[in-house]
């Protein structure tokens, strides 16, 4: 199985220079390739790929030795492919009838991330193996950098990436044939409703907290932003302010991310099954409906309830237990979502009396009262339950 661990980098300040001017000169790159691509065709009518840009890259390093010729030519190739990636996904869009997306020039604050696809070609994992006690990663142009590796890596290394969050340098490392750790079996299964008020609920009746990371943080953030629009663009204050925003998004992000690893980890040790709804959660999270001058019903609380489900992290969460059940040989079904919150677990009686406040559910047909998370859990392991022996006797 393939798996990602994610370092910090210990970077030395001449070292933290180089590789902001790494990340620049790739994102120049990717801005000229657009153009280029851009020109061709309103020119010409010319549709450039990615054979004939990775050719021209030969030329364009031998042109700026100081510049673009410093850095490897692998990651290089690996920018000019991230380009192509987005102008295939930009088609893909155009034939499936969805609203297209033409790919964008990258700004500063919107390219930070640079890759080396192979191990050993312009990059090296673990640069200084004779060192006693710490790790290093050698980049073409930038040198040995010192790594904070909290965990060993296992299986092969196979991609390299360095990227910058806020004033931080992290490096990720792509790696393959990484063994399976599975877990002893423990006969149990669950069902998994995901929630605002609980981020999960499970079929046994337990309820995993959402500790609403972001709104935790709303205060500082509203204060830092307020700030942030007082600063005149492209001054030294301004710059300051921006990394302090930064900063409190980061933490929240990190912060959201150690819960759902806790969470999903709790729940893979737990039972040999789980099942969850396949949640649509991009539609779910969607602006209300409407234009300026006829706005949606009720807007403010849909964009609350849209903040409410982002801030919980149910991509995140879900994302993370994927893993974890592989990792574990635990068996992970995702169910349709359709009616599992108005269907009674004891009748099956499906209507939506049923579901009288957010937590209360009493059944209109035989009386049966639960939580209404707790009820919705049992209808999606029975789901998932019927999904398998379906799939079992195929």
């Amino acid at each position: 199985m393939r798996r990602s661990y994610k370092y910090l980098l210990r970077a030395t300040s001449k070292q933290a220079t180089a590789l902001a001017q790494c990340l620049e000169d790739h994102r120049q790159l990717y801005n000229a390739a657009l153009e280029h691509r851009h020109t061709a065709y309103a020119k010409a009518g010319a549709s450039i790929r990615y054979g004939e840009q990775s050719a021209d890259l030969k030329h364009i390093r031998g042109d700026d030795p100081g510049g673009q010729g410093r850095w490897s030519f692998s990651s290089q190739q690996a920018t000019l492919r991230r380009l192509d990636k987005a102008f295939r996904a930009f088609f893909d869009r155009v034939k499936a009838g969805r609203i297209p997306g033409f790919p964008r020039f990258k700004g500063r604050g919107w390219f930070d991330t640079v890759e080396w696809p192979k191990d050993g070609d312009g990059c090296r994992w673990d640069s200084q193996p004779e060192h006693p006690a710490a790790t290093y990663v050698r980049l073409r142009g930038v040198g040995h950098v010192r790594v904070h590796q909290h965990r060993p890596v296992k299986g092969r290394v196979k991609t390299i990436a360095v990227k910058r969050e806020g004033n931080r340098w992290y490096v990720v490392l792509s790696c393959d044939d990484v063994p399976a750790e599975p877990l002893p079996a423990t006969g149990a299964a669950a069902g998994i409703d995901m929630g605002v008020a609980s981020l999960v609920t499970t079929s046994d009746g337990e309820h995993l907290a959402n500790p609403r990371h972001l709104a935790a943080t709303a205060e500082r953030l509203e204060t830092t932003q307020r700030a942030l629009s007082r600063k005149k663009r492209g001054s030294k204050r301004r710059r300051k302010v921006v990394a302090r925003v930064a900063a409190l998004h980061g933490k929240v992000r990190r912060q959201r991310l150690d819960y759902a690893h806790n969470a999903a980890l709790a729940l893979v040790r737990d039972y040999d099954l789980i099942v969850h709804e396949d949640l649509p959660i991009t539609n779910m999270t969607r602006s209300a409906s409407g234009t300026i001058e006829a706005p949606g019903r009720n807007v403010a609380a849909k964009a609350g309830l849209n903040r409410s489900i982002l801030d919980a992290g149910w991509g995140v969460f879900l994302t993370i237990l994927a893993h974890k059940a592989e990792s574990a040989g635990r068996e992970l079904i995702a169910v349709n979502p359709a009616g599992t919150s108005r269907t009674c677990a004891r009748c099956g009686h499906c209507a939506k009396e049923n579901r009288v406040t957010q937590a209360e559910f009493a059944c209109t047909a035989c009386g049966h009262a639960a939580h209404a998370d707790v009820n919705a859990a049992v209808n999606i392991l029975r789901a998932g339950l019927a999904l398998r022996r379906a799939s079992e006797a195929a």
